[in-house]
């Protein structure tokens, strides 16, 4: 699997976010920008609702209402107090509804029947540990759930990638030793069952930590408005994993 040859700068003048913001008006690809950001991190917004003490139903509609009241509405001002960053964004102004009524009452009604988020999967995770834990408090909940967002797109272009060039089971086996997980395989274990040397299965293993970490800083610009935003980014999402 080759890696993308399209360099740091190229790849931020097409971020989804940074496609959001400078549209002017109304524009294609403006809201395929906002639809595919609000697809993809719907679940910090959850947590977060979930942590105000709002039962399941009630935090379905919220979510969903929010997300599609910001596709009517973008506040570029409030976006502009957050330094361009997705992440600080909906955040700020996900606190502005849940604390006026009527905006929360307006988005609940908006949120009935919509299908703007996935959620129709939400069962299942909920019953896998997905409902934000009660000891934390709702904006670390949030910030926890936003990294892990960043890291399934991550994993899940990488998988891709590989599916794309028939290495997807060995993607599988190697994507394990990307967060040091305790049952991974150990290189000879996979050298083993992929008929690979010991050597091959370290360099495929050094070539996927590299694209991680390529594939990674491009998710972190699609969420930022400022290439300069993207290290700082990085570290906060780092920081959070760890903590």
């Amino acid at each position: 699997m080759a890696p993308s040859t399209q360099s740091g700068a190229a790849a931020f003048t097409t971020t989804h976010w940074s496609v959001v913001l400078a549209a002017q008006g109304p524009s294609p690809a403006a809201e395929e920008a906002l639809e595919k950001l609000c697809r993809t991190y719907w679940r910090p917004i959850y947590g977060f609702v979930r942590r105000q003490g709002v039962q399941t139903e009630e935090a379905k509609d919220l979510t969903q209402g929010f997300f599609a009241l910001l596709l009517e509405r973008r506040d570029l001002e409030t976006v502009r107090k957050e330094k361009g960053r997705l992440r600080s964004y909906l955040l700020t102004s996900l606190k502005h509804f849940l604390t006026n009524e009527h905006n929360r009452a307006m988005t609940i009604k908006r949120g009935e029947g919509q299908r703007l988020i996935p959620l129709e999967d939400l069962r299942d995770r909920e019953r896998v540990g997905f409902e934000p834990a009660e000891s934390l408090p709702a904006d670390q909940i949030y910030e926890r759930r936003w990294a892990l967002s960043v890291v399934d797109q991550v994993l899940a272009r990488l998988g891709e990638e590989y599916r794309a060039a028939g290495n997807i089971k060995l993607f599988d086996r190697l994507q394990k030793s990307l967060t040091d997980e305790p049952d991974r395989a150990t290189p000879a274990d996979t050298a083993h069952e992929f008929g690979m040397t010991e050597s091959a299965v370290r360099q495929a293993s050094y070539r996927l930590r590299q694209r991680y970490r390529q594939v990674l800083r491009e998710e972190i610009a699609h969420t930022v408005m400022a290439a300069g935003d993207i290290d700082d980014e990085l570290r906060h999402l780092v920081a959070v994993l760890r903590a």
